[in-house]
C-alpha cells in the first residue's frame, strides 16, 4: 500500500489482534476506522471463522468506542443473515458484535467481490487451462451479483465522510447490501468467463451431496479449491435484497462485469493479452 500515497502517507505497523492493548494503539489518534478482516476457510486453532469474523471485529469496535473514534466500517457479507453456512453466521454474529460495542458502526455486505487479482474469477480462469471441465455446484442455479472492488471502495470513502446533517443519509448504524448491477446465475458467471478467456469448458453438473463429498478432500489442500462450508454457503443466494440501503443510497453507480472483467481475463487467453485471438474478440 505505500507506493499508493504520497511519501509517509501511508505508514503500515503491526498489530497483535490477540492483544487488546496492540489493537488500541492501531485505533488509538485516528478519526477513521475500517475493518476488512476475514477469512474463506478456517485453518488450525487461530484462523477460525470465529476468531476473524467475531473475536477481532468485536475487539476493534471495542476499541474505537474507548478511543473515540468518529465513524467505524466494518466489512461483511452480503446474505450472511439468510445463508446457514459457518461462514456466514459467523459474519452475521460478527455485525451484532460491532453494533453492540459501536452503535453507530456502518456496516457493508458486499457480494462476491471481484477485480484484478482476485480469488473468484482468476481462480476459475486458471482451473479452465488445465481442467476440461468446470463443476456446477448445485447445478449452478445459484445467484450472484458481482460487485467491483473499487466500487466497494468508494462505498467505504462514502460511509466515512458523509456529513450527519443529512439525516436520510447518514450512514451511521446503517446496514448497505452492496451488489453489482447485474444478477448471475453461477452458470451464467462461467460463460461470460468463457467470453473473455477464450477457453470454452464443459460444464458438469455437480449434486450438493456430491460436491460435499469432493469437497471433503479439496479441503485439504494448503490453499482449498473448495470446502464443504463453501458448498453450504452456495445453497443460498448472494444478492441485494429489495429495500435495503444500497449503492444508490450513497449515490454510487457501480460498474458491470463487462467492463472490468477484460482487463485481467484476457491475460488467461492462449498466447496471451497480445495473441490474435485476443485481438479477435
Amino acid at each position: 500500500l505505500k507506493p499508493c500515497g504520497a511519501v509517509g502517507q501511508v505508514v503500515p505497523f503491526a498489530c497483535r489482534y490477540s492483544d487488546p492493548e496492540s489493537v488500541a494503539r492501531a485505533v488509538r489518534g485516528s478519526d477513521f476506522v475500517v475493518n476488512c478482516i476475514g477469512i474463506l476457510y478456517e485453518r488450525g486453532k487461530r484462523a477460525t471463522f470465529q476468531r476473524a469474523h467475531v473475536d477481532i471485529p468485536s475487539l476493534i469496535a471495542r476499541s474505537c468506542a474507548a478511543e473515540g473514534v468518529e465513524r467505524f466500517v466494518h466489512v461483511s457479507s452480503l446474505s450472511c443473515d439468510r445463508a446457514s453456512s459457518k461462514y456466514a453466521q459467523s459474519k452475521l454474529a460478527g455485525e451484532k458484535e460491532v453494533l453492540q460495542h459501536f452503535s453507530r458502526a456502518t456496516i457493508l455486505r458486499p457480494s462476491v467481490i471481484f477485480g484484478p487479482d482476485d480469488s473468484f474469477f482468476n481462480m476459475f480462469a486458471e482451473l479452465s487451462r488445465y481442467l476440461p471441465f468446470l463443476p456446477l455446484i448445485g447445478g449452478g442455479q445459484t445467484k450472484l451479483q458481482p460487485v467491483y472492488v473499487g466500487d466497494v471502495a468508494d462505498a467505504v470513502e462514502a460511509c466515512l465522510f458523509t456529513p450527519r446533517v443529512r439525516e436520510k443519509h447518514n450512514p451511521e448504524g446503517k446496514i448497505y447490501e452492496l451488489g453489482g448491477p447485474e444478477v448471475y446465475s453461477f452458470r451464467e458467471i462461467y460463460e461470460k468467463m468463457f467470453v473473455f478467456t477464450g477457453r470454452k469448458r464443459m460444464l458438469v453438473n455437480l449434486p450438493w451431496g456430491v460436491a460435499k463429498v469432493q469437497a471433503t478432500f479439496l479441503s485439504l489442500l494448503p490453499k482449498p479449491l473448495l470446502t464443504r462450508d463453501q458448498v453450504e454457503t452456495l445453497k443460498s443466494d448472494n444478492v441485494v435484497s429489495p429495500g435495503a440501503y444500497n449503492f444508490g443510497t450513497l449515490g454510487i453507480t457501480p460498474k458491470a462485469l463487462d467492463l472490468i472483467l477484460p482487463g485481467y481475463l484476457e491475460t488467461f487467453r492462449a498466447g496471451g493479452k497480445f495473441s490474435l485471438a485476443a485481438y479477435d474478440a
